[in-house]
This record gives C-alpha cells, structure tokens and sequence, in this order.
C-alpha cells in the first residue's frame, strides 16, 4: 500500500520579488520561517508561488533552494504543470533532477481536455518520472474537472499518489473517497474546506494561509488527522473570516501583501497580478488585527 507523500499542512509557498527579480534571500528566510514552524511539506513555484511568471532559470533557483534549506526535513513539492503534456514531462523530470521528493500537476488549462485526455496527460506525466505525482484539480482557474471514474482510473498508476482538491465539490469529494482505494489521498487546496474534507478521510491540506498563519494551520490539520474533530471545527470558524479576506482577490495578492505588511516580504507581485484594491486591503488589515496575527 502506497504511502502518503505528507499528511498534514503543507505549504504552498510564495515567490518573494524585489526590483522585478526573485528575491533568494527573502525566500530562503519564508522556508526556514516555515522549518521553524514544524511545517510537514513545502510546496514551491505553485499557483500561490506565481509560476506562470517564473523564468526557467528562476523555477530551478527557487526549487533548489528549496531543497537545500529542507535538507530532507519535509517533503519539498514542485509545481510542474502545464497544458503541454511534454513541458509538464520536461518540468517534473527537472524538479526530480534537482531533488525535488514530488510534483504537483495541475489539470491542464484554457485548451482544457477530456476525461479521456485527462487520463493521457497525467498517465504520461507518471510514467516519465520516478517521484510521487499529486494531481491538481482546480477547476475554476482551469476550466475542467476530473471525474471520480478519472480519479479511480489514475489511482491505479503506482507513481500517482492523490489530489489537492481545491474544487469544493463535496459531492465529488464523496464519490472519489467511495471510487478508489485507501491509497489514493486527497488533500484540501481550499484553506476553508480543510476540516470538512479531512473529516471524509482527507489526508490534510495545501495552504496558502500557513504562509501567515503556519502553526494554526498545523494544528488545524492535527487535530482532524486526531479525530479531534469538534476541536477543529472551533478552531476552522475562528479562522473565518481571516482566510475569506485572504482570498478576497486573486490569491497570492491577498497573501503577499499581509507579509508585506509583516515585513516577511516586500509583497512585490508581477503582472497580471497587481496591488490590491485599497478597501480589500482594509478588510484584510482588519481581519489580521482581529485573529491577532502580529509580525
């Protein structure tokens, strides 16, 4: 039986920028912050990570100085999706060539596929790297869906270790719990969906919140995988509000400028993403005073 590649909070860490350029040193301080924090994955050049910017010379930078500052700590996950099967190859080899433990493979976007292509591309991707392969299914940045059948089809590839499901379809959630087998693990891509997906047997999270709030987020997922499940809901309402500014606008903006504001980065975003809107930005203010969250 296949093993889970975490368990837990993993973070989906952010891509600091300083002048146009990626900042290294301020990236390299986020992954220590988040060591020191006893995270239980790094997740790096992902979509909070901004990785449809990234220059291949910056996507290596970043994935092995990521790998570095881990050194086999926690589990280092690459992004290395895309909507050419052969760059997606070509991406996931390169995270394994330079240490990466696992991708992380979003579902292809804007020429979008069938159930049947979807099958294909993710099967191709498997065969043609040794790392474990977490699917990503995010359907309203991608324009498709898997399927619980496509989820039962690739559970079978020894390479395909689950899904971050970030589609908040419980219904779907249901079906793909029912469909494959034990070893198939799904992990929440939504911050406010953690509980309740942990709660039907979810393996625990992908955060953009644990950039801020690393060790709530932690123990969040904690006590779900402990059956402490009323505890966690407590704790997952108090968070409310916080994570709902958090994405009151296209995420990472929302994330990058609360660091900003905490002075872990410059907050610095590259275009199409841009500042966030002044009143959004008050409401985020807000929420942070209110959680306590504090430099």
């Amino acid at each position: 039986m296949r093993k889970p590649l975490f368990t837990g909070c993993g973070t989906a860490l952010v891509t600091p920028f300083r002048d146009g350029a990626v900042d290294l040193d301020a990236f390299r301080a986020l992954v220590r912050r988040q060591l020191d924090a006893r995270a239980d994955a790094l997740i790096v050049c992902a979509t909070t990570g901004e990785a449809p910017t990234l220059r291949p010379d910056e996507r290596a930078a970043l994935i092995s100085a990521c790998v570095g500052e881990a050194a086999r700590r926690v589990p280092v996950i690459a992004g290395t999706g895309s909507n050419d099967t052969a760059h997606a190859i070509a991406l996931s080899r390169e995270a394994e060539e330079l240490g990466a433990d696992g991708v992380l493979v979003v579902t292809p976007y804007y020429n979008k596929a069938t159930q049947a292509g979807l099958i294909a591309h993710y099967t191709a991707i498997a065969d043609a790297v040794h790392l474990p392969v977490i699917l990503y299914n995010v359907p309203s940045r991608t324009g498709v869906s898997c399927t619980a059948e496509t989820y039962a089809a690739l559970a079978r590839h020894p390479n395909i270790n689950g899904v971050k499901e970030a589609s908040g379809n419980f219904a779907l959630i249901q079906d793909t719990r029912n469909r494959c087998d034990g070893d198939f693990y799904l992990w929440s891509g939504n911050d406010e969906d953690t509980t309740a997906l942990m709660a039907l047997g979810g393996a625990g999270v992908i955060s953009t919140a644990a950039n801020l709030i690393p060790g709530d987020m932690r123990e969040l997922a904690r006590l779900c995988m402990s059956g402490s499940l009323h505890k966690a809901g407590v704790l997952q309402l108090r968070m409310t509000d916080l994570l709902r500014a958090l994405f009151c606008e296209v995420n990472p903006i929302p994330i990058k400028t609360a660091m900003a504001r905490l002075g872990l980065c410059s907050g610095e975003l590259r275009l199409p993403l841009c500042a966030m809107q002044p009143e959004n930005r008050e409401r985020l203010y807000a929420a942070m005073d209110a959680y306590g969250v504090k430099a």
